[in-house]
């Protein structure tokens, strides 16, 4: 048990923990924000092809 509490005091000190740490908030930002541009892009795509597609189907 005591050799447990000294790698927990290890790991505490160390800076991997908080470097790890920030590097997940900064993929899950990151992820996010790529989520959101394809939601944004994608329905504007989709208003463009149904404005296309209604067009096509008068001009007939």
């Amino acid at each position: 048990m005591k050799s447990f509490a000294q790698k927990i005091q290890r790991f505490l000190k160390s800076e991997d923990g908080p470097t790890a740490v920030e590097y997940a908030v900064m993929l899950s930002l990151i992820i996010v924000v790529c989520i959101t541009a394809v939601t944004s892009i994608g329905s504007k795509a989709k208003t463009t092809f149904t404005n296309v597609a209604a067009q096509l189907g008068t001009s007939s």
